[in-house]
């Protein structure tokens, strides 16, 4: 009678190398919230680990039956775990370091042991946006341990909003890639700040997420061409859709309503043109006498304006063109 042991299938078995899969998560992800390829793994895995015993994950596999080991082995002891053809499946802590995969990459490139088929196995992914979620957890933290962001109050930070912002118009006006990423994060950083302030209010507290989930509802409820059954073909229909809507929502009796009179006088200008002409109002500018130059100037400004420029921004630009003459003729004197 043969022993089924010495088999040849048997043996072979015996010596297979294995499988060693590396489950990774996204703690971006709500727990739980699996790949399908990523549950199939867990429950046919022969040995699970996870070397985290706090790990978001584990509450999530023990509820669905998973058996999970809690250890911290090096490369080789998982080499030889995977050993004759069994499948052992880590997953690593969620600051893990890349110590593990360093050794096991060492271990393969000896070529003195047989290694285990090796397998990364994403088990969730980020979706775009995902590290937002990393700044408000950030900023969380900050106002709760840092003692100088922990006393602010938006009315404090006005100043530093204004000052991102023209920071990241300037970026942009002089093309600056490198410069235009880095403001954008900056002015990011005021809206989430004043969002986690606004938390604290004890009478009128909200979110960045009803900061978020307002202005979500609003792009929807303002752009009934892409959202709902009206049509738009030109910018012109567009913006004619946004203003209707906003009209309707403000229930403003000017076209001039909520246009702020504390903004630069050009834009502010600009602005004021922009309304009268959008909404079809004639309007006859004031008379321009010789020597008030404000009337020149907003004059200026709504032509500017008619014409598809932005007068802050020309005049910037002249600015500009007239610092760097300032600098030249500094040099030459």
């Amino acid at each position: 009678m043969n022993d089924s042991s010495s088999s040849p299938t048997a043996e072979s078995a015996s010596t297979a190398p294995g499988r060693l899969i590396l489950l990774t998560t996204s703690h971006r992800v709500a727990p739980g919230l699996l790949s399908w390829p990523a549950w199939q793994a867990l429950r046919a895995a022969d040995k699970v680990i996870c070397p985290d015993p706090g790990h978001p994950q584990l509450p999530y596999l023990r509820e669905a039956g998973v058996v999970v080991e809690h250890a911290v082995p090096s490369g080789r002891e998982l080499v030889d775990q995977a050993a004759g053809g069994r499948t052992v499946l880590v997953i690593p802590a969620a600051d893990a370091d890349s110590a593990l995969t360093d050794e096991l990459a060492r271990l393969a490139g000896s070529g003195r042991i047989r290694m285990p088929e090796l397998e990364l196995l994403p088990a969730s992914y980020d979706l775009p946006g995902a590290r937002l979620l990393d700044l408000v957890q950030v900023m969380d933290q900050i106002r709760e341990e840092c003692p100088w962001s922990g006393r602010q109050t938006s009315e404090g930070l006005v100043k530093y909003l204004i000052e991102e912002a023209y920071e990241l118009v300037e970026a942009i006006e002089d093309g600056d890639r490198e410069a235009f990423l880095e403001e954008l994060g900056d002015v990011l950083l005021q809206v989430v700040f004043h969002a986690r302030i606004a938390e604290d209010d004890p009478e009128e507290p909200f979110s960045i997420d009803d900061v978020a989930g307002t202005i979500v509802a609003k792009l929807i409820r303002r752009h009934p061409h892409v959202f709902g059954s009206e049509t738009a073909e030109t910018p012109e229909e567009v913006k004619a859709h946004w203003m209707r809507e906003k009209a309707a929502e403000k229930k403003r009796d000017s076209v001039t309503d909520g246009i702020p009179l504390d903004q630069p006088a050009l834009a502010l200008a600009a602005k004021l043109a922009s309304r009268a002409r959008t909404g079809r109002v004639e309007v006859t500018l004031p008379s321009g006498r010789a020597h008030d130059f404000g009337d020149q100037l907003l004059e200026l400004a709504v032509l500017a304006e008619s014409k598809g420029f932005d007068p802050e921004a020309a005049l910037r630009a002249a600015a500009r063109r007239y610092r760097d003459a300032i600098r030249d003729a500094e040099r030459q004197a």
